[in-house]
């Protein structure tokens, strides 16, 4: 039975995908042509249709093929173009004879998104006029949108020919062989490329470069004009994202065609200043405003090119968000009715029609181009409602709008004059990018400013948003602003983005432009309070704080903030800029280098030669081109390969683009095209399949990307908002509710909640006891949100400090007020004159109780706190509220006992949480018991009577900080590994990005970052894969490499945090990375397989320089000593050479020495010593050799109280060992610090509540340990 053939590949298309000539009909014409020769001609309209259209591919891939091997057979060829059969037949019956016979029309079909039938309207929106003079040559740019909402874009270039006859230029005739007088009128016709690129600025210098060609050119050679001009740009193709631009020779210009800085980002092909020359600041603002809230809007200008232009710039100005409505920003007479549709949409008309479109259509946003005005049409008198953008966030935006330098003479107005036209378009071009990228830094700062705090009210597990509690932390002007974007398709996407960590343009520079405050709330896990220095901004008003600060230090005169301002009625408000932050200018873009690369010329006639011969010179370009680069230029290096697969492809070559996208896949997976691949693939004959089979890369891709079974995950992109139970819950239930909630996440912390709420009762929550328990929760947090302190308690306090509870008015020995409970300490505010009065720190607590007082002939409950600070103890008649903030004191003196004695402060942060938490389980039950409930949420107060408080002194002494990458998370998570990255003063690089950093490796392939000189968050989390990572190692300053359970190297950049190349050579679980040590840029790294494979990579190329097997091992860890690898193999540690894996040396357990079945889990070696320390699976005890004699039975070091050894450090002449503790009562987590030359133990040291997971060194200056899931900590060990 025959095989089926493989499907056709359709090869990659290029810039174009059709060119059409448009004009007036022949019979319309013809009888103005005969008109004109009697009488002057008027200005009458006539009806416009596609005259013909050019459509790639001009030469197929076969032919293409066929002219490689016979050159010399070819002589003609066919153009792919569609005509008007009865002008097809006149042009054939009246030509001359001898004349050249025009090519057959072939059928072709019209790509998706283009109709023909609307297009004479869009490229004659005015209509079409005879006119009798020449009209100057015009052009403007379409958007066309498909059913499935894709966008293709048009230009458009009108140009005049003067009518010599009936048939303008359909016949063969040139102008001089008439016989007829001299023209009285001109015609206009209209050339429209459509791409699915926006390349509005080379496209435009395409079609003037053709223009120039058609004014010149005789009648009947025009059609043979527009084809070669379209068949060019049909052989051009799209640059992939990055720094690489394409630069082809027209002729006369040197036309550019960029490519989009990234993959999320838009391709931008015009000048993005044009709306700030047609607009104010203000107006812009008022704009952006519309859009944000979807409104219905309508462009006005009498200049077709710039209804497009201005329309485009706004949505970029938008970028990540998107505009998912209708965008048609060109609307002829016939499309007028457009603007009566009842959904949000954004269009354009000529101003002609202004008037027309105002009366007949209602709340539409009308917006005048040309004189820079902004109205609405009025609905029975009724204005449209448009909300003020937040006041700071405008004032900010205006300043930065108003310091742009948008006139480029001045800012080149030290340069020479150009002699050279190529040249002076190059300066403009620079002079634009830069222009545009600043333009964008200030729009997405408006967006990143608006929308920063949105995260604070995201749940990601369950995918939740809570708007309610989002609009209440909003200012009372800015409220009208939110309530109406957060109802729109566009922020619902946005969402959609947030919740799935989509590190796009906005998370990247809400990353970049994050506070100190916002970094440390990144490691709470308390609720979130405003901080005493919020609080001191928000009591001074700005006049007041202005001048305090004039007194005190001029020059932190930009440091002023300005309240927000009540709610103004109207939408088209004047800004004042004068209280704007002084520092608020056009941020300072970092120029990135962009390269240009010169496509070869294409020759004509456009014969199958002339193609092959042009993809051959490409391919020779792209091959030179990556010979000339440098180790370090990768980033370019991917695009070539790009490119040239792309033309591979195109030439019919389909195993030689393969070998380049298998290495591009190396090199930048963000480009690699994976959906091409697989067609390539599919495509494949026979024959090729089989080749592809004896290739060993070859067949890895293709297993990889077509044949491995794709896991179809189904991408959650649902948002619910949240909303209270309407049913009773069970204990997961109410779990999952609570963390929808916002009120906490951890799942313990919600079972003890559970616990406390139905102690004597059923074990489920009814609805009603749901919502009181949320509504006290929000009462309380929103009373320490009102929180007005006096300025001595602003003054006395930390301003990182929050008031979190707040008793009544009670009566102390220190005078009658408040109780307040910071983070820190307790405080009385007083009454009468508001003054502050300290009561203690809870450090400097010595003793809490509960006891009664007489007063007359009754007993009032008192708190009485004895401190260190004081000698008087502190009394407090709090009657009813007694018991609970006797409750709360002492888990809150725990909880800082624990943090002072563990050097982590998450220890106070939980006591946080679990102290507001009794407070709302104590307002929600309102019960005898209901003291007694909130006592289940006690955690630390009762930890103290299990096990001791303080930590031994040893331990203590050493330990200096601890730090928890779980926060935030449902459940603590294990470190698998750490990696520990030495800072670097790159003045070229962000400050941040010098700052030294911890990389932790938690489950399913979760990487979080800390800034190591501050241990707070500098990137929350990012996912590399979804398995297992087991080794991670820096492998070069700007990269990290990571080995994963699922066998690949995924390779980060450190400063865009995310993971852009993949090493897949491995077929097993990568278990180890080794750099030489000494090395800064180490030019090779080993990676090592649990399979037994040890691979050599040249650290610039990505490339296997040497690998080899260790036959029938199960590797597990490898050592680089002396030029040779020492590899863990389980059974034994094997000394091999590095070039070909040679053993030299075995180290294997003689039976004597040890029992059998022993397995090796690590290995050091002390270079300086000759020792090799070893420890073993399940043992408790250190092994240590002589590595001038293995053969002898190694020395032992049995620790105490260890059940077992997880991991081992060598750090100076230390080695650090972790394990897991006997004892089940006390903290399991044990780590042993070893004196290599004493072989003892010097220190042992009770780190972490779990098992020691993994070790790691900073700079031989501090070791770091992470724990197992029951705790999920990082604990920083100083090194002696």
């Amino acid at each position: 039975m025959a095989e089926n053939a493989p499907p056709h590949l359709a090869p990659p298309s290029g810039l174009l995908e059709l060119c059409a000539l448009l004009g007036a009909p022949r019979d319309a014409l013809r009888g103005v042509g005969q008109v004109a020769q009697r009488t002057e001609v008027e200005n009458a309209p006539l009806d416009a249709e596609v005259l013909a259209v050019f459509m790639p591919p001009f030469v197929s891939p076969e032919e293409s093929q066929v002219a490689g091997a016979h050159c010399a057979t070819l002589s003609k060829t066919r153009w792919r173009s569609l005509r008007k059969k009865d002008r097809a037949k006149a042009e054939q019956s009246r030509g001359l004879p001898g004349d050249p016979k025009a090519p057959e029309a072939e059928d072709i079909s019209v790509p998706n998104g283009v109709d023909l039938l609307a297009l004479p309207q869009l490229c004659f929106p005015g209509g079409l006029r005879v006119a009798p003079e020449p009209e100057e040559d015009h052009m403007h740019f379409l958007v066309l949108t498909d059913i499935c909402g894709d966008r293709t874009h048009g230009v458009v270039a009108q140009f005049s020919r003067p009518l010599h006859d009936e048939y303008c230029f359909y016949n063969s005739k040139s102008p001089w062989e008439s016989s007829r007088p001299a023209a009285r009128c001109f015609v206009p016709f209209a050339v429209c490329v459509i791409s699915r690129y926006p390349y509005y600025n080379a496209f435009r210098d395409c079609l003037s470069c053709l223009l120039t060609h058609l004014k010149l050119c005789k009648d009947f050679e025009v059609e043979d004009h527009i084809k070669e001009f379209a068949a060019k740009l049909s052989l051009i193709p799209s640059p992939p994202p990055g720094p690489l631009h394409l630069i082809f020779n027209m002729k006369p210009l040197q036309v550019v065609f960029p490519s989009r800085v990234d993959p999320e980002s838009p391709l931008i092909d015009l000048d993005l200043h044009l709306p700030l020359l047609c607009f104010s600041p203000e107006m812009v603002l008022q704009i952006l405003t519309c859009m944000l809230t979807e409104q219905r809007m309508v462009f006005f200008s009498s200049d077709w090119a710039l209804l497009t232009l201005v329309a485009e710039c706004f949505l970029i100005y938008l970028h990540p968000l998107q505009w998912q409505h209708t965008f048609v920003p060109i609307l002829s007479r016939q499309m007028l009715d457009f603007v009566m549709a009842p959904t949000s949409f954004l269009m354009g008309c000529h101003l002609d029609h202004f008037e027309e479109v105002s009366k007949e259509a209602d709340s539409l946003i009308l917006i005048n181009i040309d004189n820079s005005s902004i109205t609405c049409s009025k609905p029975s008198g009724d204005s449209v409602d448009i909300p003020d953008v937040p006041l700071l966030e405008a004032q900010t935006f205006i300043h930065s709008i108003q310091s742009l330098q948008l006139s480029q003479e001045v800012d080149l107005a030290h340069c020479s004059s150009s002699t050279d036209l190529n040249e002076g378009r190059n300066r403009r071009r620079a002079w634009q990018q830069k222009l545009n990228n600043q333009i964008q830094q200030v729009t997405l700062q408006l967006l990143v400013s608006v929308f920063r705090d949105v995260k604070n009210h995201l749940n990601f597990e369950h995918r939740v948003f809570n708007s309610e509690e989002f609009l209440k932390t909003r200012a009372p002007g800015a409220q009208r602003f939110y309530k109406q974007v957060l109802d729109t398709y566009m922020f619902h996407s946005f969402l959609k983005a947030r919740l799935s960590r989509r590190m796009d343009a906005f998370a990247q520079m809400e990353l970049s432009t994050q506070s100190e405050e916002d970094r440390n709330n990144g490691m709470l896990i308390s609720p979130r309070r405003p901080t005493i220095e919020k609080m001191a901004l928000r009591k001074f008003s700005a006049m007041h704080l202005a001048q305090r600060r004039m007194v005190v230090s001029m020059p932190n005169l930009q440091d002023i903030s300005v309240p927000e301002l009540p709610l103004r009625n109207s939408s088209l408000r004047d800004f004042s800029t004068s209280n704007c932050h002084s520092s608020c200018r056009a941020p300072s873009v970092a120029s990135k280098s962009i390269h240009m690369f010169k496509i070869p010329e294409i020759h004509f006639p456009l014969l199958p030669q002339c193609v092959h011969t042009y993809y051959m010179d490409f391919v020779d370009l792209l091959s030179r081109a990556m010979g000339l680069l440098g180790p370090d230029s990768s980033l370019l290096l991917a695009r070539y390969f790009y490119l040239r697969g792309l033309i591979y492809l195109t030439q019919g070559q389909p195993l030689s683009a393969l070998r380049d996208f298998q290495s591009l896949y190396k090199t930048d997976l963000r480009i690699f095209p994976t959906d091409l691949v697989r067609r390539t693939v599919a495509a494949l004959s026979g024959p090729e399949r089989a080749q592809t089979e004896r290739t060993l890369e070859l067949r890895w891709l293709i297993n990889e990307v077509v044949d491995k079974p794709r896991e179809v995950a189904k991408v959650d992109e649902h948002v619910k908002n949240f909303e209270l139970p309407q049913k009773h819950m069970q204990l997961d239930d109410f779990v999952r509710r609570v963390q929808e909630s916002g009120v906490v996440k951890d799942t313990m912390t919600i079972q003890r909640l559970f616990k406390a709420l139905t102690v004597g009762h059923q074990k489920q929550i009814d609805p009603i006891t749901f919502r009181d328990f949320y509504n006290c929760w929000k009462e309380t947090e929103a009373e320490a949100q009102a929180v007005s302190l006096p300025v001595e308690a602003l003054e006395h306090l930390d301003k990182s400090e929050c008031v979190y509870k707040l008793s009544g008015a009670v009566k102390t020995n220190l005078g009658v007020g408040k109780i307040a409970m910071t983070q820190k300490r307790l405080f009385l505010l007083t009454e009468g004159q508001p003054g502050f009065v300290e009561i203690s720190t809870f450090r400097n607590i010595e003793d809490i109780r509960s006891t009664t007082v007489a007063f007359l002939l009754l007993r009032i409950p008192t708190l009485k706190i004895k401190t260190s600070s004081r000698k008087e103890v502190f009394e407090a008649n709090l009657k009813a509220e007694c018991d609970l903030w006797h409750l709360m004191v002492k888990e809150m003196w725990a909880g800082k006992k624990l943090a002072d004695n563990h050097k982590d402060p998450q220890y106070v942060q939980q006591a946080l949480t679990n102290v507001l938490l009794m407070d709302a389980v104590v307002g929600t039950l309102q019960s005898s018991n209901a003291v007694y409930a909130a006592s289940q949420l006690s955690v630390f107060d009762k930890m103290k009577s299990i096990m001791p408080m303080a930590v031994p002194k040893t331990t203590s002494k050493t330990l200096k900080h601890k730090i928890n990458p779980s926060a935030g998370e449902t459940f603590p998570q294990a470190i698998d590994v750490l990696l520990y990255t030495p800072g670097y003063l790159d003045p070229a690089e962000k400050i941040l990005d010098a700052h030294p950093k911890l990389w932790c490796a938690l489950r399913d392939g979760k990487v979080v970052v800390f800034d190591a000189s501050s241990w707070t968050v500098h990137q929350h989390g990012f996912r590399v894969g979804a398995s297992k990572l087991n080794c991670m190692v820096l492998a070069e300053q700007s990269q990290v490499w990571i080995g994963s359970e699922d066998s690949i190297i995924y390779i980060i950049n450190v400063h865009s945090m995310s993971c852009h190349k993949q090493l897949t050579d491995h077929r097993a679980s990568v278990v180890d990375l080794i750099v030489p040590e000494g090395e800064k840029e180490p030019s090779e790294v080993y990676s090592c397989s649990r399979d037994g494979m040890v691979l050599a990579w040249s650290v610039s190329t990505l490339r296997v320089t040497s690998r080899f097997q260790l036959p029938g091992q199960t590797l597990m860890s490898a050592r680089l000593y002396q030029g040779y690898l020492w590899c863990c193999t389980g059974r034994s540690i094997m000394v091999v050479t590095t070039s070909d894996g040679f053993l030299l040396q075995e180290l294997t357990f003689e039976e004597r020495c040890h029992a059998m079945g022993t397995s090796f889990l690590g290995f050091q070696l002390i270079p300086e010593l000759e020792q090799l320390w070893a420890t073993c699976s399940g043992y408790n005890e250190v092994y240590i050799w002589s590595l001038q004699d293995l053969s002898q039975c190694p020395q032992r070091v049995l620790l105490q109280d260890c059940a077992e050894l997880t991991c081992m450090l060598r750090v100076k002449r230390q080695i650090w060992v972790g394990g897991r503790g006997l004892s089940p009562e006390q903290p399991k987590g044990k780590i042993y610090v070893m004196d290599t030359k004493r072989k003892a133990v010097d220190k042992e040291l009770v780190a972490h509540m779990d098992t020691v997971t993994t070790l790691c060194s900073a700079e031989d200056r501090y070791v770091l340990s992470g724990s197992g899931p029951e705790e999920g900590k990082i604990a920083i060990w100083t090194v002696e």
